[in-house]
């Protein structure tokens, strides 16, 4: 598959903008804070920038609850600040992509403000009503991901309205052909603005079952959830009616055609089914998404086996659609505190950064992955996520990863001038990105070294993968594009392995990654901790 587009094997930076700069003092991170760090960004050696929710919104779920899709909430800036942000990233060759919440929005959008104040008004039908059960209680067993049931009850209409997230997060009926045009409406009027892509959030949930079905119990032994938190009432159902609905594909290819329009747009989905992997290989073709990522390497495993499971099943799946891995987000626990097992090197924060790039496909890094931050210890008085307040002290919510960039000795790492909205841990404090910048072997300069020789190697952009047999914790694969093959071996692991080369393998070590590097000795590789190899294979 021939790399004729930006975004194929793009490396794209995910921007959490509460937590990125904050400009103005008041403590949350803003649009002005995201340009002045442009220079920065762009030095990192990225394609792009993903920048997580700017709009209006009331910020029940931080931006994820919109109230105006159409603009900028005052706490981020203006939509002036976002023109400036856009120009200026172009000018530095990085592409810009925007976070689209398609499937739901606010209680204070306006659409729903008409649309709970009777059962007759223009917008009666643009969210899920539904009437109640004769006893009162909600229409079926649907469960919200946040906590509790799904639905919420609206005295002025005398129905409940659906809720896969917060309550104040109404889901709209996209049932209804009118909601889906608006949708794509506003879509178009960012895409106007000279926008380069779209991370499009939950994606799989626009759709839910028409004749609003119970979804059935899951077993206890598969209570395992990806994304939530274990203890979580969502995980005891099969959720096979409240998203990832049939008409949602139909929807997809409407998206597509309008993204066809712009030939350089590209648009990135969120997926998180059942089965991921195979959703996303279903909605990543030719006439759907560019690009799809799951909450699959964004588990507590972190194993050999598992990544190449993992990887391997998608593969399978998705014969001609482009994949894109992350390990790191803003909704999980930070990949050095999640796989490291106490571990938070350098060593281990630069290779988990080669390792998510060195997969087939795009790669999402995220904010403070390139610094090897570890996942920050809120205390509960300080906590501001509402998942975390609902299910401490079980789960402590997405806070831990949230917490601002670290960006030099000054008070507040730089971060802010006033009090920033989730405290600065001391430990993150200790790596900010001044000490780092002059540490030629601090993380911050592995990562930048490792992405400028990436982009070198069109086998890792855009080339095949092929998995080697290896066992823990010894991870190999080949990469391979035309003219190019690459052996590439990661020792996930603490301690130093041997790895015996499969036979008929001659390969001469690449250098120029800067990562710790494994010794050859005839047929066998000799790998320190932490250690990677990059070799030609002839």
């Amino acid at each position: 598959m021939k790399n004729d587009n930006w975004w194929r094997g793009a490396v794209i930076y995910q921007i959490y903008p509460r937590s990125f700069l904050d400009t103005n003092g008041d403590g949350v991170g803003d649009l002005p804070g995201i340009v002045e760090k442009l220079d920065y960004i762009a030095g990192l050696g990225v394609d792009a920038i993903w920048i997580s929710p700017f709009f209006k919104s009331p910020m029940a779920d931080f931006g994820y609850d919109i109230a105006d899709y159409r603009d900028v909430d005052p706490l981020f800036g203006t939509l002036a600040d976002f023109d400036r942000l856009l120009s200026k990233a172009h000018s530095l060759g990085v592409k810009v992509m925007i976070d689209q919440v398609l499937s739901h929005c606010s209680v204070d959008h306006a659409w729903f403000k008409e649309s709970r104040e009777s059962r007759d008004n223009p917008k009666a039908d643009w969210y899920v009503w539904a009437d109640p059960k004769e006893d009162g209680t909600p229409p079926n067993n649907w469960m919200s991901l946040f906590g509790g049931v799904a639905w919420r009850w609206e005295p002025r209409r005398e129905q409940y309205y659906l809720h896969n997230f917060l309550a104040s997060q109404p889901d709209l009926n996209f049932h209804n052909p009118a909601v889906q045009q608006a949708t794509l409406d506003n879509v178009q009027f960012w895409l106007d603005r000279g926008v380069d892509g779209l991370r499009l959030d939950a994606i799989n949930f626009c759709f839910h079952d028409a004749q609003l079905r119970d979804n059935p119990p899951k077993p206890k032994e598969k209570r395992v959830g990806r994304g939530f938190s274990p203890d979580n009432p969502y995980a005891y159902q099969y959720h096979y009616h409240n998203n990832t609905q049939p008409e949602n594909v139909v929807f997809l290819e409407r998206l597509r055609e309008l993204l066809d329009q712009y030939p350089d747009a590209a648009a990135l989905g969120e997926i998180s089914s059942e089965d991921s992997l195979a959703t996303t290989a279903e909605y990543v073709t030719d006439q759907r998404l560019h690009m799809g990522y799951s909450f699959e390497l964004l588990t507590e495993d972190g194993s050999a086996a598992y990544i190449r499971a993992t990887v391997e099943r998608l593969e399978a799946a998705m014969a001609e659609g482009w994949p894109c891995w992350a390990v790191s987000n803003h909704d999980v626990q930070r990949a050095v505190t999640r796989w490291g097992n106490g571990e938070s090197s350098p060593a281990l924060a630069a290779q988990l950064v080669a390792l998510v790039c060195s997969l087939r496909g795009s790669v999402c890094l995220y904010q403070g992955e390139e610094l090897g931050l570890p996942e920050a210890d809120v205390p509960y008085e300080a906590l501001q996520d509402p998942y975390g307040k609902t299910f401490w002290p079980n789960f402590k919510g997405r806070d831990g990863c949230r917490t601002p960039m670290p960006w030099n000795d000054e008070t507040q790492a730089g971060f802010s001038h006033g009090q920033p909205w989730l405290p600065i841990p001391a430990e993150h404090r200790a790596i900010n990105v001044a000490r780092q910048d002059a540490d030629p072997s601090s993380v911050l300069n592995l990562v930048r070294g490792f992405l400028a020789w990436r982009r070198t190697q069109p086998a890792l952009r855009s080339g095949g993968i092929r998995f080697l047999d290896a066992s823990e914790p010894v991870l190999a694969f080949v990469r391979e594009d035309e003219g190019q093959r690459i052996l590439v071996v990661f020792n996930l692991s603490a301690r130093a392995v041997q790895w015996p080369l499969p036979d008929g393998i001659v390969a001469e070590a690449l250098e120029g990654h800067g990562l710790q590097r494994a010794t050859h000795d005839g047929g066998t590789l000799s790998l320190p901790a932490r250690g990677v190899y990059f070799a030609s294979i002839a």
